[in-house]
């Protein structure tokens, strides 16, 4: 996994690269991979990684990062 910064954004080399997402067939630029708390149990907390990717027309989504393939 990346290193993560104190407000959950990881260091990924794809952020600012053209991607698609494999799930929705939509392609823009990856604009950050976040990892969030969702939950947890005392000392265990569970975390959430999205990817933000925005298209050329301005609109933006979530998918997981696994579904983030990198265009040439």
């Amino acid at each position: 996994m990346n290193t993560v910064d104190s407000l959950g954004h990881e260091r990924d080399p794809r952020i600012g690269r053209r991607v698609r997402d494999i799930a929705s067939k939509g392609e823009g630029e990856l604009t950050a991979i976040v990892r969030m708390k969702v939950s947890g149990n005392g000392d265990e907390p569970m975390y959430a990684r999205l990817a933000y990717i925005k298209a050329a027309n301005g609109i933006e989504w979530s998918t997981a990062p696994d579904n983030i393939e990198v265009l040439r």
